[in-house]
């Protein structure tokens, strides 16, 4: 008798165990079954995001160049428009990039700076380009630039610092009026993105020269120059100050363009287009 009821206890527990398992088992089928279906949807297209993105990336665009045509002085030289144009469509061309896309802006600062905005915008300084030994220096910063472009990072930091919900405001005149435009366009021009767009941007940078047939080993010695500049003159240096670690790109830019096998380069720019953009920016 007590052995009987010892085994039925025993079938009573053994039932209960397969039923837990069974329960948990069908809770992680129904989880992933779950997860399955709903990684099926487009939700971006299904919330429409994407679509209000584009239209507040193209008004923020406009807004936040405005600041800064309204602030700072833009070269209208048509040389030093051309010779800067010629190094961005090359790398365009080579590189399948809508070219109308871009909107080149040379800026007469002294800063050593270059910055995407919204839409498009390519916002070169004068600083960038005295500061350079060679086009191709310049050519591994605006295609470091384009790089964040292509890969949609001007918006991803901006909806990481700011909310679209705020961006979507600015461009219905409800986002606290143009000093929060101001300071976000600030922002985009005096701040690097996180260290892994920093990285991603550096290294498509190398890969749109290389298909462009620009010798990308110039942009490292320019990271690796401008490092080791005086504190006294660091301030003018903004887009190195605002990129760290500019020792530590340069070494893996050089190490990820000797995987990269080509023949020959061609010069970006011959030397006296060269020699006439930096006196035409120096005067």
């Amino acid at each position: 008798m007590v052995v009987l009821r010892t085994a039925h206890i025993i079938d009573m527990q053994t039932n209960t165990l397969t039923k837990l398992i069974f329960q948990g088992l069908t809770i992680i089928v129904l989880f992933f079954a779950t997860w399955y279906i709903l990684s099926r949807f487009d939700w971006m297209t299904i919330l429409n995001v994407e679509k209000v993105t584009d239209k507040t990336e193209a008004k923020l665009g406009d807004l936040f160049w405005e600041v800064f045509q309204k602030t700072e002085k833009e070269t209208k030289n048509p040389e030093v428009i051309a010779a800067i144009d010629s190094i961005v469509t090359k790398i365009c061309v080579g590189n399948d990039i809508d070219r109308e896309f871009i909107k080149v802006h040379v800026l007469l600062k002294e800063d050593v700076n270059a910055f995407a905005l919204p839409n498009g915008h390519l916002v070169v300084f004068s600083g960038l380009v005295t500061a350079s030994e060679n086009p191709e220096e310049v050519s591994g910063v605006l295609g470091h630039e384009l790089a964040h472009i292509q890969l949609k990072h001007v918006m991803k930091k901006l909806m990481k610092e700011v909310g679209l919900s705020v961006l979507v405001s600015m461009t219905t005149g409800n986002g606290g009026g143009g000093e929060m435009i101001k300071e976000t366009a600030k922002m985009l021009s005096s701040t690097a993105f996180d260290r892994s767009l920093e990285k991603e941007a550096d290294m498509k940078a190398v890969d749109y020269m290389i298909k462009a047939d620009i010798n990308p080993e110039p942009f490292a010695d320019f990271l690796y120059r401008l490092a080791d500049i005086p504190d006294e003159i660091a301030k003018y240096t903004q887009w190195i100050s605002t990129h760290p670690e500019s020792k530590e790109r340069a070494a893996y830019i050089r190490e990820y363009a000797k995987g990269k096998k080509h023949s020959t380069f061609k010069p970006i720019l011959a030397p006296e287009t060269w020699d006439m953009l930096k006196d035409k920016l120096e005067d």
